[in-house]
């Protein structure tokens, strides 16, 4: 939306949320700026903001898919529709540009784009799994970086050894990787990918510290061997480490008899759980296993632990409260992200989970390393969320095979494994349904009320702490919201 009040032209999104949520009481037709990327598009009356666009449509309400509440979010955009916005991407003078030619696609290295339609398709989930396939790719792009032609940073031989005296910036090896190299990767995949998650934001922030802590006249073979190695000590660190950590205080939380449990599938849970089963025995306690739809996580969850000889019973989300006021004695949930309010962002669901613990005085303890605190406080989960693929809500009876971009049932197009379309369901055919939206909320809030104590590496605390925690762990300003705008 044109902004022509006082405050200048900056979109404002609660002023877009209203504007959205007042034409659709009036059934007005909005009126959506082409360039919007379908990300907190404006709306305009008849002869109001139709000057700053040439190329507006009209969409009829009633087969607007968008959910106004949620417009300012990032829609989701699938791989197989938008091939375009995935592969053609090329560097050119202004930063980012969008082409179809086969030469314009190499300007990014293959790992670049691989596993820019990993995170797309959902391939890859979960924060630190995205956090480590990001500093992973990194890797394969430092090891195989060459700079510029002409450049001082190619070699020293012809110096004789010595590195050169005397450099412009565009010859300063960490400018080049910074401005040519990791940003535009970073943005590829935050802008027509994926929005990044708290995870991805804080190790990428480390990279770029890195990157500029280096010595200037360092020759490139020291440059690559020291980001590698960093990124090595950074991802052994600040995840491998911090999960056994966060395993050794956490299980001393648990006694014989316990009855634990957990909501989805968090890797350093997993963690924690297959290290209490080895160190007090498979038989000391057992755990309950909650899932929702549409990815049904805690499958894999169930299995993996089952196959360690835990005890273990699964159940989906709406049986929650049957098992909360009969057997449970302690839950332990993952985390996407902390707030510095003590606030905990993780997968929709959490929320209801902690909420029906705490009605029953059950302790909740959050599991969390310190690199995915954020330095935002959010009330709700409305402003900074993400936004999955409706499809996989409308899918009845199955669960996402996102490794195969297939269901159980069969494909996402609604028919099933016997090849026979899905007839019996208003939803099967929902985008040709006027007044008909489907939404896929991929992460909800938890306040810090809700939660007794956060494991982190550094012991537990109160929620009330994260904030100690932010200024000790990660003393860099972090921009850690969701760039999509995870």
């Amino acid at each position: 939306r044109g902004g022509g009040g006082a405050g200048g032209s900056t979109t404002n999104p609660f002023r877009t949320l209203l504007d959205l949520q007042g034409a659709l009481r009036t059934k007005s037709v909005y009126v959506l700026d082409g360039g919007g990327g379908g990300s907190g598009g404006g709306k305009g009356e008849a002869g109001e903001g139709a000057s700053g666009s040439s190329s507006q449509e009209t969409i009829d309400p009633a087969m607007d898919k968008r959910l106004p509440v949620f417009a300012h979010l990032p829609q989701y955009k699938d791989p197989k529709h938008f091939e375009k916005e995935f592969s053609g991407v090329a560097l050119g003078g202004g930063g980012l540009t969008l082409s179809s030619s086969s030469a314009a696609r190499q300007q990014f290295h293959p790992a670049i784009l691989s596993l820019g339609m990993q995170y797309a398709s959902g391939t890859i989930r979960g924060g630190n799994a995205r956090a480590k396939a990001m500093l992973r790719a990194f890797q394969q792009v430092i090891r195989d970086y060459e700079p510029p032609t002409g450049s001082g940073n190619s070699n020293t031989a012809a110096s004789g050894g010595r590195p050169p005296t005397s450099r412009s910036p565009k010859d300063d090896i960490r400018h080049d990787l910074d401005h040519r190299i990791i940003k535009p990767a970073f943005q590829y995949w935050t802008t027509q990918c994926r929005p990044h998650s708290v995870s991805m934001g804080n190790a990428f922030t480390f990279l770029k510290l890195a990157v500029a802590a280096l010595d200037r006249d360092m020759a490139l073979e020291e440059v690559k061997e020291i980001l590698v190695e960093t990124i090595d000590a950074y991802i052994h660190e600040r995840i491998d480490l911090a999960d056994k950590a966060i395993s050794k205080y956490a299980s001393s939380k648990i006694v014989d008899g316990d009855v634990i449990l957990t909501y989805g599938c968090s890797n350093v849970v997993e963690v924690l759980l297959l290290e209490a089963a080895r160190d007090k025995g498979v038989d000391s306690f057992r755990v309950i296993v909650v899932d929702s739809r549409p990815l049904l996580e805690g499958r894999a969850l169930v299995a993996r632990l089952a196959e360690a000889g835990v005890e273990c019973t699964y159940i989906l989300l709406n049986a929650l409260s049957y098992v909360m006021m009969r057997e449970v004695t302690k839950v332990f949930l993952g985390a996407s992200a902390l707030m510095s309010d003590g606030s905990v962002l993780s997968r929709v669901g959490t929320a209801g989970v902690a909420l029906m613990a705490r009605s029953n005085n059950i302790p909740v303890l959050v599991c969390c390393e310190t690199y995915k605190i954020s330095n935002r406080v959010q009330l709700e989960s409305i402003t900074g969320n993400e936004m999955g693929n409706p499809d996989d809500v409308v899918i009845a009876g199955c669960a996402m095979d996102r490794a195969g971009g297939s269901s159980e049932c069969g494909g996402g197009d609604g028919s099933s494994s016997g090849g026979a379309k899905q007839t019996n369901s208003i939803i099967s055919d929902w985008r040709a349904v006027p007044n008909l939206k489907v939404m896929n909320l991929l992460y909800d809030l938890t306040p810090s009320e809700f939660v007794s104590g956060i494991v982190t590496e550094m012991g537990i605390l109160p929620a009330t702490s994260v904030a100690v925690l932010l200024r000790e762990m990660n003393p860099q300003d972090t921009n850690t919201a969701f760039m999509g705008d995870m």
